[in-house]
């Protein structure tokens, strides 16, 4: 069952692209690199790795950023970009499992925050559902665990202040 966490800001580095579920891959691909740009650098990696949704597009599409928590100061090469996940009250809610079931896990976590009456950091934009914050947490390394059926997630959506 979800619940409610309170969460600090968190400075990240990160890659970001617009991409359909087939090109996935794409973005998700660029996160060994990353880490090793940022180990090789000297940055203090603060946590595992995510992927944070920015915009849901019709279609489906979705502007995704591959992030990785660091801790102190660092400044990327482009294509990465420095940025920071806001404070504040998340719901939390852990899948374990293969990827191709997050998307019916995130719906189950939506539907029991509508029937909570909560209220999510989201709104309409132009190009579609603009999030505050909204992160699949990547809890395993799949060079430890290599079956994808235990592979855990954590899913993080940002409430409304």
């Amino acid at each position: 069952m979800p619940t409610v966490v309170d969460r600090p800001a968190q400075r990240y580095v990160a890659e970001r692209a617009t991409l359909g579920i087939a090109e996935f891959p794409r973005i998700a691909d660029r996160l060994p690199p990353l880490i090793g740009t940022l180990t090789a650098g000297g940055a203090g990696l603060a946590g595992a790795p995510f992927f944070r949704y920015r915009v849901l597009h019709p279609g489906p599409r979705f502007t995704v950023e591959a992030g990785v928590p660091i801790d102190g100061g660092f400044t990327p090469d482009e294509p990465a970009f420095l940025g920071e996940l806001p404070a504040g009250r998340y719901v939390l809610e852990t899948y374990v499992g293969a990827p191709g079931g997050l998307a019916a896990a995130t719906e189950a976590v939506l539907a029991w925050g509508t029937a909570e009456g909560l209220t999510w950091d989201r709104t309409g934009g132009p190009d579609g559902e603009e999030w505050g914050c909204r992160l699949e947490v990547l809890r395993t390394d799949p060079r430890q665990v290599p079956d994808p059926a235990q592979w855990v997630t954590d899913l993080l959506f940002r409430l409304e202040d």
